[in-house]
C-alpha cells in the first residue's frame, strides 16, 4: 500500500484533502453541548387536584397511576411527590439508551387506563405528560419598569403573547411560567349567601347554566321549500365575557319580581388563575419564565434562538415593559468548549517544538504536523456519522490524541532519516525500505491503542455514555493517524525530504549540537544501566514487586467520585421557612439574601422564585438563582465554591429560615445539586410516624459524622393542619347530606373551576371561591352554612369539630414504597464515595423494615464503580490477545504488559499528590496510559526480538534495541506529555475536568517513560523462562 502512494504522492494528497473537507463540513453540522445527554431518559406526569391535601393526592391519584405504570419496558425507577397545594409529579426514569419518545407513548398509554379511575376534578384540570428535565437552560425575567403593569398583568401577557412562540423554538422542551394567566374570579361573601338562603353550590349551578355555548344552527338550511331565497347562521351570545355580565347572572327570581344576582352576594373581577408563585429580579417584583431544554437538543443553539426570539417579541411589548435573561447556563458550555479549543492549539504548538528539538530539521517536523489536522478532521466526520456532539469529553479525547497522532508519523520520518544517513539512498528509495521495516510496528501499535479504547465503548448506563465519547473519538483519530502513516506520510517523505550523503549526519553545531551530545551521553548511560540491570534481573524484579505493592496501596486509598464539580458561573440557593409560614415572611428572608448578594463583588444578578423550590412548592419555599460575573472578572477568592461558602456562613444566621447555597450538579438532569442523594424507604410497612422518626435519627447521626456535611431532607417539613371531624349522625338528623358538606368546603376554601370564558382571544377559567378575609381563621370555616332537606340553613359548627395537628406538607414515594428524599455532600477533604459508605453504615443501624435506595447521580456512581475494574481488566486482556496474534508469540505480550502497572503507579501518585479523587476522568486517563506504556515497550521488544531471531545474543540484542529505540521513545513521550500539560494547569471555566484528566495522564506517562529501564529486564527474563520451558520439552 505504501509503495502505491510513494509513487503517486498527489493521490495521497487528494485523499487527505477530501478527509479535511468532509471534516470541516461535519463541524458545521455537529451539535455543541457541555456533556452528551448522560442522564437516563425520564418522563414526568403532572396533575393538580385543587384544595386536596398531600395525603389525599397520594391516595386518590398517585397510587392509582403508579399501579398502572408497572410493566413498561426498560423502566428503571418511579418516584413521586405529592404536595399539600394539591399538585403532584410522578417521574418514571428509564434505562440509558431508551428512546424517550417511545417511553413517553408507553407512559401515556398506561395513563389512559388510570384516568377513568381518577377523581372528576383531576380529570377536568387535565394531566400533563412531558419529558422530564429538572434543570432550567435559562430564566427570562419580565419587569414593568414604570410600574404600570401588575405582576398578574405581566403573567397574563407572558402566557398570552410569549409562551407559544418560545415553546415553538427549536430545542425548547418545556416552559414554566412562574405565574398564571387571567381568570374570572368570583369571590363569594358567605354571610350574604346565608342572608339570601343560598349556598356556593347554587352559584356554581347558575354560572354553569348561564355561561354556555349555544350551537343554534341556521335558518333556511336544506331541505327547504322552493321559495327559500336566503340562508343565515344564527348566533346566540351564550358565553359571557366581562365581570359586569357575570355579576348580572340571576341566582333567584322572587314572585314579587325582585331578583338576587351574583353581584349581590359576591365580588367579580378578572384576577389571576393561581396566586402561588411570585418572582423577584435583583430586588424588584417581576414575572419569570423557566425554559427547559428538550433531551438531546443543542444548548448553545437553543439559547441563541431564544435570545433572538425575545428580541423580536420585545418590539411589541407594552410601554415600560422590559426583559432580562438573568440566568443562563449556555455561556459555560461556550466557554468550556472554547477553552478546550485553545488547549488543542497550545498542545499542537508544544508537540511541534518537541519534534523540532529532536528532528532538528523543519522539513522533518512539518510532516508529522501536517498529519494531525487531517486525522482530527477525519474524527469529526466520524463523530457526525455516529451521532455524537462536540462536547467537553470528545474535545478532551482529541487533546489526548494529539500526542499519540504524531507518533506514527515520527516513527516513519525517524526511520527514513536513519536509512538515508547510514546507507546514502535517495529519499524515495529510503522511504520504500523504511516502510518495509516498520509497517508491522505501526499496525501493531495502532491495534494495541485501539484495542485499549474499544472495551470502554461497550459500558452500559450513563457512565458508559461518558466513556463512549472518549473511546470512539480517540480510537477513530488513532485509526486515521495509522492510515495516514501508511499513505500520506511516506508520500510526503519521498517528495519533501532532501537526500543526505552517507555518513554526513549528526555533526551539528550550536544548540542542536550541544543537545545531540547530551542525548548521546544519556543514551550511553541508559545503555550502561540496561547492561547493569540485565546482570541483576532478580534484584530488579524485587524492586518491581515493591513498586506494585505501593501502587496497590495508593490506589485503594484514592477517594472515589463521579465527576469533578465545576464553577459553572452560578449558584442555586434553596430557601425554606418553618412549615405554615406565609409568603410575606418568605419575602422578608429573601430580602436579606438579596442584600447579601449585593455586597458580593463577584455576583451579577439574583433571580428569586417564590413558592417554588426543588424540594417542593408552598408559600414557605423559595429558590434563588445567583448568576456570577464572567470568569475573567473574578479571582480565585470569587469562585462559585467560595461565594456559596460565604453565603452559607452569612445566611446560616437567619433565624426564621433554613437557607442552603449549593453548586449545580456537574451533569444536567442527574439530581439538582452536587453531592449525593438517596431515598430512605419504608420497606416493611412500618408507617409514616416510624419513617419520620427514623429520618430524625438518621439526620442526628449524620450531624455527628466527620465525613458528611449539609445532609438534609430535600422535602418540605411537616406543616400545621386543621382536622375537621364531621358527626355524620348529627348531620343526618339535621337533614344535611355529606355530599353537600363536601361540595361547600371544596368550593368555598379550595376553589371551584366551573367552565371557561373568552378573553383577549384565549379561553380562560371561571373560578369561584370565598373572599380571602372570610377563610383566614378556623372560626370562619365553622360559620359557613349548608342548606338541609327542609330548605333551612344550618351552620357547620352544629355538627363539625375542628382540631389542630401536624401533618405532611409533602409525601414522597420511590418504586412504590413511601420514602423520604435525603441529599447531602461529603465534608471537605472527603469524597462522595466515602460519604456514600458512611450513609449506608448509618442506615444499617436504623430499625428493621427501613431500606435505602440511591437515586440520580449517586445511583450512576454506584453502577460505574463496580464496572471500572472489569473495564481495566478487559482492556489489558484485549491488548494481550492482539499482541499475541500479531507477534505469533505468548512471550512478547507478557513482557509488554508487565510494564503497564508502572505507568499506573505514576498516574496514582500524581493524582494523590494533588489531592484529587478517582473519578471518571482519571479512569479514562488510566486506560490511555495502559495503551501508551504498552506502545513504548513494543518499540523496544519488537526490535530486540528481530535482532535475536537474526542470531544475535539475547543480552546483546536487547541492549542494542534499547539504545536504538530510546530516542523515538523519549521524543514521542515528551510530545505526549507536553501536549497534555495545558490540561493539567488549566484555570477558569471547566478547569476542574481538565486538571482531572491532565494530572493522571502526565504522571503516568512520566513513570511509563522512566520504566524503559525495566522493559529489557522483563524481555530477557521472559525469554529465558520460555527457553528453559522449551529445552525441558
Amino acid at each position: 500500500m505504501s509503495k502505491f502512494f510513494i509513487d503517486r504522492p498527489i493521490f495521497a494528497w487528494v485523499i487527505a484533502l477530501v478527509i479535511m473537507l468532509v471534516g470541516a463540513l461535519s463541524i458545521l453540522k455537529l451539535p455543541i453541548n457541555q456533556y452528551p445527554s448522560i442522564a437516563p431518559p425520564a418522563i414526568a406526569i403532572s396533575v393538580t387536584y385543587p384544595g386536596a391535601s398531600a395525603q389525599t393526592v397520594q391516595d386518590t391519584v398517585v397510587q392509582v397511576i403508579e399501579q398502572q405504570l408497572n410493566g413498561i419496558d426498560n423502566l428503571r425507577y418511579v418516584s413521586s411527590e405529592s404536595n399539600s397545594d394539591g399538585s403532584m409529579t410522578i417521574t418514571a426514569t428509564f434505562e440509558q439508551g431508551t428512546n424517550s419518545d417511545t417511553a413517553q407513548v408507553q407512559v401515556q398509554n398506561k395513563l389512559n387506563l388510570a384516568t377513568p379511575l381518577l377523581p372528576q376534578e383531576v380529570q377536568q384540570q387535565g394531566i400533563r405528560v412531558t419529558k422530564a428535565v429538572k434543570n432550567f437552560l435559562l430564566v427570562i425575567g419580565v419587569v414593568s419598569e414604570d410600574g404600570s403593569m401588575s405582576k398578574d398583568d405581566l403573567s397574563n401577557y407572558i402566557v398570552s403573547n410569549m409562551q407559544d412562540p418560545i415553546s415553538r423554538t427549536a430545542g425548547v422542551g418545556d416552559f414554566q411560567v412562574f405565574g398564571a394567566q387571567y381568570a374570572m374570579r368570583i369571590w363569594l361573601d358567605p354571610q350574604k349567601l346565608i342572608g339570601f338562603n343560598l349556598t356556593p353550590a347554587d352559584v356554581n349551578a347558575a354560572v354553569a347554566a348561564q355561561n354556555a355555548q349555544v350551537p343554534a344552527g341556521s335558518i333556511g338550511d336544506l331541505p327547504n321549500p322552493a321559495s327559500q331565497e336566503i340562508t343565515a347562521t344564527i348566533l346566540v351570545k351564550g358565553q359571557l365575557s366581562s365581570p359586569e355580565e357575570f355579576a348580572d347572572i340571576v341566582l333567584r327570581a322572587n314572585p314579587d319580581g325582585s331578583t338576587v344576582r351574583i353581584g349581590d352576594v359576591a365580588r367579580v373581577e378578572v384576577g389571576s388563575q393561581e396566586y402561588q408563585y411570585g418572582t423577584r429580579l435583583n430586588g424588584k417584583p417581576s414575572t419569570a419564565v423557566g425554559v427547559q431544554l428538550s433531551p438531546g437538543a443543542n444548548a448553545l443553539n437553543t439559547a441563541t434562538l431564544i435570545r433572538a426570539k425575545m428580541d423580536e417579541l420585545s418590539r411589541y411589548f407594552p410601554a415600560g415593559v422590559e426583559y432580562k435573561i438573568p440566568y443562563d447556563t449556555s455561556p459555560f458550555v461556550k466557554v468550556s468548549i472554547t477553552k478546550v479549543l485553545y488547549t488543542l492549539a497550545e498542545a499542537m504548538v508544544l508537540v511541534f517544538l518537541v519534534m523540532f528539538l529532536f528532528l532538528q530539521n523543519i522539513r522533518y517536523t512539518l510532516i508529522p504536523t501536517l498529519v494531525v489536522p487531517v486525522a482530527l478532521m477525519g474524527t469529526f466526520a466520524t463523530m457526525l456519522a455516529l451521532g455524537f456532539s462536540i462536547n467537553v469529553l470528545t474535545m478532551f479525547g482529541m487533546v489526548l490524541a494529539i500526542g499519540i497522532l504524531v507518533d506514527d508519523a515520527i516513527v516513519v520520518v525517524e526511520n527514513v532519516e536513519r536509512i538515508m544517513a547510514s546507507e546514502g539512498l535517495s529519499p524515495k528509495e529510503a522511504t520504500r525500505k523504511a516502510m518495509q521495516q516498520i509497517t508491522g510496528a505501526i499496525i501493531g501499535i495502532t491495534l494495541v491503542l485501539v484495542a485499549v479504547f474499544i472495551p470502554m465503548a461497550f459500558m452500559p448506563g450513563s457512565v458508559g455514555v461518558i466513556y463512549q465519547q472518549f473511546s470512539l473519538s480517540m480510537a477513530t483519530s488513532i485509526l486515521f493517524s495509522a492510515f495516514l502513516a501508511l499513505t500520506l506520510t511516506p508520500a510526503l517523505c519521498a517528495t519533501l525530504l532532501k537526500p543526505i550523503a552517507a555518513g554526513e549526519h549528526h555533526e551539528r553545531t550550536g544548540f542542536f549540537g550541544w543537545f545531540n551530545r547530551r542525548f548521546e551521553r544519556l543514551s550511553d548511560s541508559y545503555q550502561g544501566g540496561v547492561t547493569y540491570a540485565l546482570k541483576r534481573t532478580g534484584r530488579y524484579l524485587l524492586i518491581y514487586l515493591a513498586l506494585l505493592a505501593i501502587m496497590a496501596l495508593l490506589f485503594s486509598r484514592l477517594p472515589s467520585s463521579f465527576l469533578p464539580v465545576e464553577d459553572q458561573g452560578y449558584t442555586i440557593t434553596d430557601i425554606q421557612l418553618p412549615p405554615g409560614a406565609s409568603q410575606n415572611r418568605t419575602i422578608k428572608v429573601v430580602e436579606q439574601i438579596e442584600a447579601h448578594n449585593a455586597s458580593e463583588p463577584g455576583v451579577g444578578d439574583s433571580t428569586i422564585i417564590l413558592g417554588f423550590s426543588f424540594s417542593g412548592n408552598g408559600q414557605n419555599a423559595a429558590l434563588a438563582f445567583t448568576t456570577l460575573k464572567d470568569w475573567s472578572q473574578r479571582g480565585s477568592e470569587d469562585s462559585a465554591m467560595s461565594i456559596a461558602d460565604r453565603a452559607n456562613a452569612a445566611l446560616g444566621a437567619i433565624k426564621d429560615a433554613v437557607v442552603y447555597a449549593v453548586l449545580p450538579p456537574p451533569i444536567d438532569g442527574l439530581g439538582t445539586s452536587s453531592g449525593f442523594e438517596f431515598r430512605l424507604q419504608d420497606r416493611g410497612g412500618v408507617g409514616h410516624a416510624a419513617l419520620m422518626q427514623a429520618r430524625d435519627e438518621l439526620l442526628k447521626a449524620t450531624e455527628k459524622s466527620p465525613i458528611l456535611a449539609n445532609v438534609r431532607e430535600s422535602a418540605l417539613a411537616e406543616a400545621p393542619q386543621v382536622q375537621l371531624e364531621v358527626d355524620r349522625k348529627q348531620a343526618n338528623a339535621l337533614g344535611v347530606s355529606f355530599a353537600d358538606i363536601g361540595s361547600l368546603l371544596s368550593t368555598a376554601l379550595g376553589s371551584s373551576y366551573v367552565n371557561d370564558f373568552p378573553n383577549q382571544g384565549r379561553m380562560q377559567r371561571v373560578v369561584i371561591q370565598a373572599e380571602g378575609d372570610q377563610r383566614s381563621q378556623v372560626e370562619d370555616l365553622l360559620r359557613l352554612n349548608v342548606r338541609n332537606s327542609a330548605g333551612k340553613m344550618v351552620p357547620l359548627s352544629a355538627f363539625v369539630r375542628a382540631s389542630w395537628s401536624l401533618g405532611p406538607a409533602q409525601l414522597t414515594r420511590y418504586n412504590g414504597y413511601p420514602a423520604i428524599a435525603v441529599s447531602g455532600e461529603p465534608a471537605p477533604g472527603h469524597s462522595t464515595g466515602e460519604a456514600m459508605q458512611e450513609i449506608e453504615r448509618l442506615v444499617a443501624q436504623l430499625p428493621t423494615g427501613l431500606g435505602l435506595e440511591w437515586t440520580g447521580l449517586s445511583l450512576q456512581v454506584r453502577l460505574s464503580g463496580s464496572q471500572a475494574p472489569m473495564l481495566l481488566g478487559l482492556s489489558l486482556l484485549i491488548v494481550f490477545l492482539c499482541l499475541a496474534a500479531l507477534y505469533e508469540s505468548w512471550s512478547i505480550p507478557t513482557s509488554v504488559l508487565l510494564v503497564v502497572p508502572l505507568g499506573v503507579l505514576g498516574a496514582v501518585l500524581a493524582v494523590s499528590l494533588r489531592g484529587m479523587p478517582n473519578d471518571v476522568f482519571f479512569k479514562v486517563g488510566l486506560i490511555t496510559i495502559i495503551g501508551l506504556s504498552a506502545k513504548n515497550a513494543i518499540l523496544i521488544i519488537e526490535f530486540a526480538k528481530s535482532l535475536y531471531d537474526e542470531g544475535h545474543d539475547l543480552i546483546d540484542a536487547t541492549v542494542q534495541a534499547a539504545r536504538l529505540r530510546l530516542r523515538p521513545i523519549v521524543m514521542t513521550s515528551l510530545a505526549f506529555i507536553l501536549g497534555v500539560v495545558p490540561l493539567a494547569i488549566a484555570t477558569g471555566a471547566s478547569s476542574a475536568s481538565q486538571q482531572a484528566i491532565g494530572t493522571g495522564v502526565i504522571g503516568g506517562m512520566i513513570t511509563a517513560t522512566l520504566a524503559v529501564i525495566f522493559v529489557p529486564v522483563f524481555f530477557v527474563v521472559v525469554m529465558k523462562l520460555v527457553k528453559r520451558g522449551s529445552s525441558k520439552d
